[in-house]
């Protein structure tokens, strides 16, 4: 008698046992992405060097061990966030390869301004690259996937002896020049039309990639 009368409570726990809800491969994927983001927010705000792992957690309303689950240390939560702040622009390999070598520098021009033009794409590579220029360890990082994602293949697509050093001169020209457009903000360079920008830099560019 005294089992038939436990039986409902066990039925009663097994099926909200049953009907409790499972992570899925979304769920999962929505996490991550919300701690990318709070990830990027905290660097943004604070530095590399101020930003913990707590604080990322805090921010992405999950609990630290969690950011440590699907990211490991603070070092490796910061390589992906720059991965996929700097997605847009780590592309440009991509579109360089669609036409001749002769008008590359105004294609390649082109791509990274447009990249920096659109604020959707601007705003998180603000956010790294501030980290970056503050701290040698960030800065580590921000070197290491650059030259991995954006400048070996670049160069790849080259074929010159020199196409490493080819590609780095090209790349600072247009990274200080979108420093002091876009970050420092110095007039009259800030306030310029941008295609009045590429007509300008766009053949010191090519001739940085394809001169003698």
């Amino acid at each position: 008698m005294g089992d038939s009368e436990g039986a409902p409570a066990v039925r009663a726990v097994t099926a909200r046992r049953r009907g409790r809800p499972r992570r899925t491969e979304s769920d999962a994927a929505g996490t991550r992405d919300r701690i990318l983001l709070a990830a990027r927010e905290e660097f943004s705000e604070r530095g590399y060097e101020k930003t913990s792992v707590r604080g990322i957690a805090k921010a992405a309303g999950v609990d630290s061990a969690l950011v440590h689950h699907y990211f490991g240390t603070k070092e490796q939560v910061f390589e992906a966030a720059v991965e996929v702040a700097a997605a847009p622009a780590l592309s440009a390999p991509d579109a360089l390869a669609e036409g001749p070598l002769e008008d590359v520098g105004e294609r390649l021009t082109r791509f990274i301004f447009g990249v920096w033009e659109n604020p959707a794409t601007r705003m998180p590579i603000l956010a790294i690259v501030r980290s970056a220029v503050t701290n040698e360890t960030a800065a580590t990082v921000f070197r290491r996937l650059v030259a991995a994602q954006l400048l070996r293949r670049i160069a790849d697509q080259l074929d010159l002896p020199d196409a490493e050093l080819r590609t780095e001169l090209a790349a600072a020209q247009l990274v200080g020049t979108a420093m002091l457009r876009y970050v420092i903000k110095v007039e009259p360079l800030a306030s310029t039309d941008i295609e009045q920008i590429i007509a300008r830099v766009a053949p010191v560019v090519q001739n940085h990639l394809t001169g003698p």
